[in-house]
């Protein structure tokens, strides 16, 4: 079987500040989506997710998730296919303040207008669709993997 678009290496940016934030890897295992971070932009590659909170209902790892390093760790979990390309019903947890979002995630091909790269649209929602959208570009597992 064919792995989704959704499926791979991404460069999250922040929608506030233009920056790059992290490398990530996009999989999918038995049928559910996750995605790990695999380097940290400006911050040490050993940080701690301190600011997160010990447990958080449904999160695949265990152990204290405030004891875990930010790096290697599937922030994004339990998503489900829509339809090829889109994902959603799982949560994305920010590391940098401990809060976890329901997830949604939409693949957006390159089309030499809109989206100048593939793109995909990470949607975190707190409820009833109140929200904000980040969005991140392909990259290379090397490029993913080698943010400082």
């Amino acid at each position: 079987m064919a792995a989704d678009l959704v499926e791979g290496f991404w460069i999250s940016w922040d929608d506030k500040t233009g920056l790059q934030t992290a490398g990530w890897e996009i999989y999918v295992q038995n049928n559910v989506l996750y995605g790990k971070i695999l380097s940290l932009y400006g911050k040490p590659q050993t940080e701690i997710a301190v600011k997160c909170k010990e447990s958080y209902k449904g999160f695949p790892v265990a152990g204290k998730v405030n004891q875990l390093p930010v790096i290697g760790q599937p922030w994004i979990f339990g998503l489900k296919m829509d339809k090829p390309g889109q994902w959603s019903g799982g949560n994305i947890i920010d590391p940098n303040d401990g809060n976890m979002y329901q997830c949604k995630i939409i693949f957006h091909k390159e089309d030499g207008s809109k989206y100048k790269v593939d793109t995909l649209e990470m949607r975190g929602e707190l409820f009833l669709g109140i929200g904000r959208s980040q969005f991140w570009q392909k990259a290379t597992r090397q490029q993913a993997s080698s943010l400082r």
